[in-house]
């Protein structure tokens, strides 16, 4: 996506870059593990703060991974979290994903995740990654399906929450559902072999409802969600704040428990 063609529905506030820290290959892509193999070259699109793309990195050296976002801070951050870790096989770059600055044929795997529902032209963004794909390499991709989350207790605040998230991803020019479309884009942006997985992110423990909890206890009064609701005329202030006491509440309920379904694609040119 380009920041001048849609607008990201998160945006990059700390607590949405510390949330998107949390991903790596084994909860976010395991579907793509069987695919991996040492010196494998990947372009991972969409790559926020690069703990994906980072993992990659370990899984496939000496194979070089590129990460590419269109936030330079979001790159600065994942340069940051490579340096740390040290790992020296991947690098960040910040692009286009509708006009990818890379020759045909480059790499043996393209992957994304949680990009294709932010942009406007889904298939587009697909057409590119199959165009940057070496024959006989995979395109891979998994975004969530967010009317599909469920969640308890069922507070009534969640299911607010839930409903303007969908009116403010649709105002932003993406698609929240994405998951259950990925099949369909992939066959429309001209794939002819195709394979369709499901996944689930799942919160119950006390780490896991801690950091997601508080996380969006944040995200609602201090990200782009936050402006965007209120720019809407859809939510006030004091709208935001119960739903920050809300999912507060949600974390410390030890018998609350939330899922997230998600589409994953494998698609070869």
């Amino acid at each position: 996506m380009t920041e001048s063609d849609e607008r990201y529905t998160h945006g990059h506030h700390e607590s949405v870059l510390r949330a998107h820290s949390w991903r790596t290959v084994e909860n976010s892509a395991a579907y793509l593990i069987p695919e991996l193999r040492a010196g494998a070259t990947i372009l991972d699109v969409g790559s926020g703060p690069g703990t994906i793309t980072i993992d990659l990195a370990q899984r496939v050296a000496p194979g070089v991974v590129t990460g590419l976002d269109y936030s330079a801070d979001a790159v600065a951050r994942a340069q940051e979290n490579a340096r740390q870790k040290g790992v020296e096989n991947v690098k960040f770059v910040v692009g286009d994903a509708y006009n990818l600055p890379f020759e045909d044929d480059s790499f043996d795997i393209v992957h994304t995740h949680q990009t294709l529902q932010h942009v406007g032209r889904p298939v587009d963004v697909l057409r590119e990654m199959r165009r940057v794909v070496k024959p006989g390499g995979v395109v891979a991709a998994r975004e969530v399906d967010w009317a599909g989350i469920i969640f308890y207790p069922e507070l009534d605040a969640l299911s607010r929450w839930q409903s303007l998230y969908d009116a403010v991803h649709r105002s932003n020019g993406g698609e929240p559902n994405a998951g259950r479309r990925l099949k369909a884009w992939a066959y429309e942006a001209g794939f002819t072999d195709v394979s369709g997985y499901a996944s689930v992110w799942g919160m119950s423990s006390d780490e896991d409802r801690g950091w997601w909890g508080e996380t969006w206890s944040q995200r609602v009064l201090s990200s782009s969600f936050a402006s965007d609701v209120q720019e809407l005329g859809l939510a006030t202030v004091d709208d935001l704040e119960q739903l920050s006491k809300a999912w507060i509440d949600w974390r410390d309920d030890r018998t609350a428990w939330l899922a997230m379904p998600h589409g994953e694609i494998l698609a070869r040119p």
